[in-house]
């Protein structure tokens, strides 16, 4: 090959999404109590949620996707924080509710502003955006105010989200295997 030659750059995209993905369904249903919090979600939230993305955020800046650079390098460090706060190893005073409450909205309103920019893009990156913008609201009135019930809410929002993630990846992937649509987009 000679040096001229471009080397094609693989979509990071569904790496990204499949370790957001697959890291929001356990950590909601941890939510939505229907499994404990344990090992489980915290190892995913280091691996899949938080070292898969930032890798495909790193690709996306190489591939000059600032939009997807920017969203996957953010919530992969998000998911590493979170299990900073939630296992605490740096021996800080514990995150209070309120703490947590204010974590949650700033969340909120910088989801709620790449939801903006997924209006150019297809309906379910739509869809991943919009219910990732509710599940944080959710999160900080859960935070705020100490209900129970929103946080079952938050969680079923958070499985939602986590699915159509799920299933952006796995159409990105299968539609570029296959050189059509197999799943809309």
């Amino acid at each position: 090959m000679s040096e001229n030659a471009k080397h094609k750059i693989a979509n990071a995209s569904p790496l990204g999404l499949l370790g957001f993905g697959t890291t929001t369904v356990l950590l909601n249903l941890s939510n939505a109590g229907i499994i404990p919090m344990s090992v489980v979600i915290l190892a995913m939230g280091i691996a899949l949620g938080g070292l898969a993305q930032v890798i495909a955020g790193i690709m996306e800046f190489k591939a000059g996707n600032t939009f997807g650079a920017t969203a996957f390098t953010a919530y992969g460090l998000f998911w590493w924080s979170l299990v900073l706060i939630l296992t605490n190893p740096l021996g800080a005073e514990g995150a209070d509710e309120k703490s947590l409450g204010f974590y949650m909205l700033l969340w909120f309103i910088f989801t709620a502003f790449m939801f903006i920019g997924t209006l150019k893009a297809g309906k379910a990156l739509r869809v991943v955006f919009f219910t990732l913008a509710l599940l944080f609201l959710a999160l900080a009135i859960e935070k705020f105010t100490g209900s129970e019930a929103m946080a079952v809410v938050a969680g079923v929002i958070g499985i939602i989200c986590g699915l159509s993630a799920i299933y952006t990846a796995l159409a990105e992937v299968l539609n570029e295997t296959f050189g059509r649509k197999v799943m809309p987009v």
